[in-house]
């Protein structure tokens, strides 16, 4: 007997949790980058795993951006740098001593890793706050929001799923 009421009081508890968590809105997540001195936020639900830059075979014919082809654990990864798919303009410290490869998540189901120059840590949007003054030009559609840190800098999130889907991203032939 006594099973069965701690059995309901479980159940009854998990259903109250579970109630709670639909209720609550979910704190988003980054992995915040740097490319070129900008700031970039990728969402951790769609980043994958982070390698220390690795030998690329360059692929023939295909645009400036695309670095090159990788094995990263075995797989077979197309490296985009990042910054200059975007177009960011060069800095003048051009070291990548300290650059990185971030895979894709496996569920976007792209064997795809971006090059950006640096790891700037974890970002939510508790530590941050929307950039509604921003006066930027029109952004592609896999640019979600910007958002300001505690120090006014901005930072740019980038909406993975939709970059995997945007045709100029998918057209690597120059």
């Amino acid at each position: 007997m006594a099973n069965r009421e701690a059995l309901r009081e479980l159940q009854h508890r998990l259903a109250e949790r579970m109630q709670a968590a639909k209720r609550e809105q979910r704190v988003q997540s980054w992995l915040a980058v740097e490319c070129r001195g900008h700031g970039l936020l990728l969402p951790l639900e769609q980043a994958g795993e982070i390698f220390a830059p690795t030998s690329l075979m360059s692929v023939p014919h295909t645009c400036d951006w695309f670095a090159g082809v990788a094995n990263l654990r075995g797989g077979l990864h197309g490296v985009v740098d990042l910054a200059r798919f975007l177009g960011l303009p060069d800095s003048s410290d051009g070291g990548r001593e300290q650059s990185r490869l971030i895979a894709f998540s496996l569920a976007l189901g792209l064997n795809c890793a971006l090059l950006v120059d640096r790891l700037a840590g974890l970002r939510s949007a508790e530590q941050m706050h929307a950039d509604t003054d921003s006066a930027e030009p029109v952004r592609p559609a896999f640019a979600t929001g910007r958002w300001l840190d505690q120090s006014e800098r901005p930072w740019q999130a980038l909406d993975l799923a939709a970059l995997a889907r945007d045709e100029q991203f998918l057209s690597i032939v120059a």
